[in-house]
């Protein structure tokens, strides 16, 4: 079966699933106002229609590419899939916020089986060289062209139809893709590998990160001192060490802490979480502003993005450019400072501004530098390790930006709330002041991840990545 099957064909079919989940984490951005109005979400709640997601895919995915290599890739894909396409369903049936959330929960799950059971599958089928450079390229571009299309086929449904279907266009490319890769994949998986799994270790990290982010959401009511705030910020202490003793004592450790010795990997995942929670605040926030108070509908909310996802084509291939020749350090550095920028630029919308004059100079400043952070950051967190822990590297990375976004989002979602009902004045401006002080804070924490970075990589921690880079050989790293 597998040497009858044209590998180009499985890599359409686990492309189209991996579109799907990459789909999905922009493509509510633009509908999260008709949302709100429909289910009555209060402006805290609101970010746990993202953050649901974002903390259950980045908590398993770990897990997930695990369990592929136990259990078989396309059987986890496969699941991962039904589940995906299952909470899909769900999600746009959902009639009250907390349906909605447990279903955005669901798909977070469902995508973490998916993503690295793809990606292990497209290391299986096609051969390391050039086949494989080529494969990896074109999954890469799935991801970027799947966030572009998301946010204009968000605003596209929402629009003309209603916010449920952007969720139910997955169905029928869940089922079409699940039947397709039944028959058309070949099943692989790791026949040394030591067979237990760390579900314990999944599981309290996952509660951990969710109980820290219910605990900072709810203290903008509860106030910081209550019972209740205490209470879950406690119970996330002892959940995340929990995590860190089951690590500690697992046959095979979901995470092998031992591999966060390495300055460059430690370096790159903490400068990335820093860098994500301060940028997921410029789409949340940035959305917001474009449709509730300029007037923009979803359709145009969407398209206003169209320049981000641009922004950070271009400036990954400039940075790929200079990269070999200034330094990985270097670029990295300069492309935190642009973010910086675009952040800081935001805190100066105005109640009755304009999208090419006060949105658009920041969108771009802001996707020119994220492009020159994701490049370097990549390479310094997944090259100089042995072969054995690429897999673990990649994951690492991938759960650092999921985890940094959500984290990030919640604490400036309740310094924006908080900021917006002390403020005085009308609703629109009380509004646009929160949002002034989520960009601050944002930037804040941009700067914070070039400060990590300055302060804990030296030269000889990149020497071997720029020189690999300069001599021209390709350095493949996990998406």
């Amino acid at each position: 079966m597998a040497k009858a099957t044209n590998p180009w064909v499985v890599l359409v079919l686990i492309c189209l699933a991996q579109f799907m989940v990459v789909l999905d984490a922009t493509i509510v951005n633009v509908a999260l106002p008709s949302i709100q109005n429909d289910l009555h979400l209060s402006e805290g709640n609101l970010q746990w229609i993202v953050n649901a997601y974002t903390l259950v895919f980045g908590g398993f995915l770990l897990l997930g590419g695990r369990a592929g290599d136990l259990l078989g890739r396309k059987r986890l894909f496969l699941i991962g899939l039904v589940i995906f396409t299952g909470a899909s369903l769900l999600d746009g049936l959902a009639s009250s916020e907390g349906m909605l959330i447990g279903a955005r929960a669901l798909q977070g799950l469902g995508a973490a089986l998916i993503s690295p059971a793809a990606l292990s599958i497209i290391s299986t089928t096609f051969a390391e060289g050039a086949e494989r450079a080529k494969a990896l390229g074109v999954w890469a571009a799935i991801a970027i062209g799947g966030s572009a299309v998301g946010l204009v086929l968000g605003g596209l449904l929402t629009q003309y139809f209603s916010w449920p279907w952007i969720f139910f266009v997955n169905v029928p490319v869940g089922i079409v893709g699940f039947v397709l890769s039944l028959r058309l994949i070949p099943e692989s998986r790791d026949t040394h590998a030591h067979r237990s799994y760390d579900i314990a270790g999944a599981v309290t990290v996952t509660g951990g990160l969710m109980a820290l982010v219910y605990a900072i959401v709810g203290a903008q009511q509860a106030g910081w001192g209550s019972a209740k705030t205490l209470g879950f910020f406690a119970l996330a202490v002892v959940l995340l060490t929990t995590f860190v003793v089951v690590e500690l004592n697992a046959k095979a450790p979901l995470v092998r802490l031992s591999i966060f010795r390495t300055r460059s990997l430690l370096t790159a995942n903490v400068a990335m979480l820093l860098a994500m929670s301060g940028m997921f605040a410029m789409f949340f926030f940035n959305t917001l502003y474009i449709q509730r108070v300029l007037g923009y509908g979803p359709l145009e909310a969407g398209v206003a993005f169209l320049p981000f996802s641009l922004g950070i084509m271009i400036s990954a291939g400039i940075a790929s450019q200079f990269a070999p020749r200034i330094g990985v350090r270097p670029v990295a550095a300069a492309g935190m400072l642009l973010s910086a920028g675009g952040l800081l630029l935001l805190t100066q919308l105005p109640v009755h501004g304009s999208y090419l004059t006060n949105v658009l100079p920041s969108i771009a400043l802001s996707s020119l530098g994220m492009g020159a952070v994701f490049m370097p950051l990549t390479l310094i967190a997944t090259t100089g390790l042995e072969d054995a822990d690429q897999g673990l590297a990649s994951g690492l990375f991938n759960t650092s930006q999921q985890v940094g976004g959500a984290l990030g989002l919640a604490v400036l979602s309740t310094l924006a709330t908080s900021k917006s009902s002390s403020a005085g004045g009308t609703q629109l401006h009380a509004l646009v002041v929160g949002f002034h002080w989520a960009f601050a804070a944002g930037a804040a924490v941009m700067v914070a991840a070039l400060a990590v970075m300055v302060g804990l990589l030296r030269a000889r921690h990149v020497a071997r990545i720029e020189e690999q880079a300069a001599s021209g050989e390709p350095v493949i790293v996990g998406a």
